[in-house]
């Protein structure tokens, strides 16, 4: 079927007689500030605090905007008899936002949380010189860097917040027994020297002391002993017949 002559005219004299009865929702920028929402994509802010340089941001860069120099300093062993080990020392840290376009995978590749979005938009610059933004500058971003949205009631602790509560539990715990541990010795000193006997002064001499004679046994009634004879087995009338054989004649 083919299409009315002048059917798209109409429709679109009536889209435009719809938004004309309703009322206008403009934004009067830069008298009125319009409210965007937490995640907008305004700006990137650096925590220099987190930033290890493992270069992974300027090597995903896409528009290749960020700069980075660094170099490695010795650090000394933590206890005795270690060894030195080597970091790496954030010496710069750039990007230049008239070559950025806003994809953020820097934030997304980064493992220690150092790049954050940050929804202000308002550092147009007259020269396209100042839009590469060194690391003072991205540090002063972050303070616009809005919290994060609060978790579900359900929902886990933060490994994080986890790890740093359990490291503040042990260090309130050895607080705790490390005054108990020092006392410790001090009372076990005292103790040994209340124990060890006093050496004896030569004005007083050694007293000896006779042993107390032992307590004599106290009587008690004494039972009689029992006999060991065979028990009686001959009659009231007469002694015992004599049961031993006699020698018959011819016998020796």
């Amino acid at each position: 079927m083919a299409p009315i002559p002048g059917s798209g005219l109409a429709k679109g004299l009536a889209v435009t007689l719809r938004t004309m009865t309703r009322k206008t929702v403009t934004e009067q920028y830069p008298d009125a500030q319009p409210e965007l929402p937490p995640r907008t994509r305004g700006v990137i802010g650096l925590f220099e605090e987190n930033c290890t340089v493992c270069m992974l941001c300027a090597r995903e860069c896409p528009d290749w905007c960020i700069y980075i120099d660094s170099h490695k300093e010795t650090v000394p062993p933590a206890t005795t008899g270690g060894r030195e080990r080597s970091r790496n020392v954030l010496d710069r840290f750039a990007i230049d936002f008239s070559l950025c376009m806003y994809c953020g995978i820097c934030i997304e590749v980064c493992p220690f949380d150092a790049l954050f979005w940050s929804p202000e938009f308002e550092y147009a610059e007259t020269d396209v010189r100042n839009l590469t933004h060194e690391r003072d500058k991205l540090r002063e971003w972050m303070w616009t860097v809005p919290a994060p949205p609060a978790l579900d009631p359900g929902a886990e602790e933060p490994k994080e917040i986890a790890a740093a509560r359990k490291s503040a539990e042990k260090l309130a715990a050895a607080a705790q027994t490390e005054p108990a541990a020092q006392a410790k010795p001090e009372a076990l000193a005292e103790s040994a020297a209340q124990t060890q006997p006093q050496p004896e002064s030569a004005a007083e001499p050694r007293r000896r002391t006779r042993p107390e004679p032992a307590a004599e046994p106290r009587p008690g009634p004494v039972a009689e002993p029992r006999s060991s004879a065979k028990p009686h087995t001959g009659t009231a009338a007469g002694p015992e017949p004599d049961t031993t054989r006699k020698p018959k004649e011819g016998e020796s």
